[in-house]
């Protein structure tokens, strides 16, 4: 039996200013769950998801999202075991772990028996972030997709969605609630690419997004041409879209193993400040 020092609760309106406080130490890293809360609140007929926070009202330590994500947030030793504790007794509702590696991991270790085996444990994934102007030139063609153009854009997030995760976003529900996702960030101003004769040859989203920092996703470039330099303007261009129109401060996160990316982030001028870890059910 899991002890802690203090009780984990789920969350509500009284205690958002804490939260929202909470959050604001580390906006990059926590960009998530802090544009979900700040758009919804803490009501989880809004929100889609529980929020449990580690200790009493007025000295909350930590807090954890329980949607289709599991997001642990500044949560130490103390409070993982906690949200472990929750999160066990719950039951596995959630498609993935996600967030600061020093906190997942434990928090995997310790599910991990009870939730069964993963389908893949992406146990390092540096979380950049850039805050100035990118360091090489903005692809021009790079732009804001438009509402009619979902379905030439939609095969494209298919196919990054399916490379980068392992299973189709179309399975399920015939593909009905990502569908509605993909236009949704059309709809909001958030999906970039550069659309030649109807064909996508580079891509990217802004997935979330608070007033200091907004994330992108999604970067995918034609796979017929990919090597010829697509990813450093088209990302370039993002990120000078999305500082003018989103946020001043950009990030994403990616895996360890994917040299050539974390090599073009560079070049555009994103730096590591941090590391993730993705846990995929």
């Amino acid at each position: 039996m899991l002890r802690t020092s203090a009780p984990v609760r789920v969350l509500d309106g009284r205690d958002l200013d804490e939260v929202l406080a909470l959050l604001d130490r580390d906006p990059v890293a926590d960009v998530f769950v802090a544009s979900r809360i700040e758009l919804a609140g803490l009501s989880e007929s809004r929100l889609g998801a529980q929020v449990w926070g580690y200790g009493e009202r007025g000295s909350l330590e930590a807090l954890c999202y329980s949607g289709a994500n599991l997001v642990p947030v500044q949560a130490g030793p103390d409070a993982v075991r906690g949200f472990a504790d929750r999160a066990r007794r719950q039951g596995r509702r959630c498609s993935s772990i996600v967030g600061a590696s020093d906190a997942v991991l434990p928090l995997w270790d310790v599910l991990r028996p009870h939730w069964g085996p993963a389908r893949d444990l992406r146990d390092a994934q540096p979380l950049m972030a850039l805050s100035g102007p990118p360091a090489v030139e903005p692809d021009p063609g790079v732009r804001r997709v438009r509402p009619d153009e979902i379905e030439v854009l939609l095969p494209a997030c298919v196919a990054m969605f399916t490379e980068e995760i392992g299973v189709s976003p179309m399975a399920g529900d015939g593909g009905g609630l990502y569908r509605s996702r993909v236009r949704e960030l059309i709809a909001h101003g958030r999906a970039y690419a550069r659309i030649e004769d109807g064909r996508v040859l580079f891509k990217a989203e802004v997935g979330a997004a608070t007033r200091r920092v907004c994330q992108v996703q999604g970067v995918w470039v034609d796979p017929a041409l990919r090597g010829r330099g697509l990813s450093l303007g088209g990302t370039a261009a993002v990120v000078e879209l999305s500082r003018r129109e989103v946020a001043p401060v950009v990030s994403l996160y990616v895996n360890d193993f994917n040299h050539a990316a974390r090599r073009a982030y560079a070049r555009v001028g994103f730096t590591e400040v941090g590391l993730f870890t993705s846990v995929l059910f």
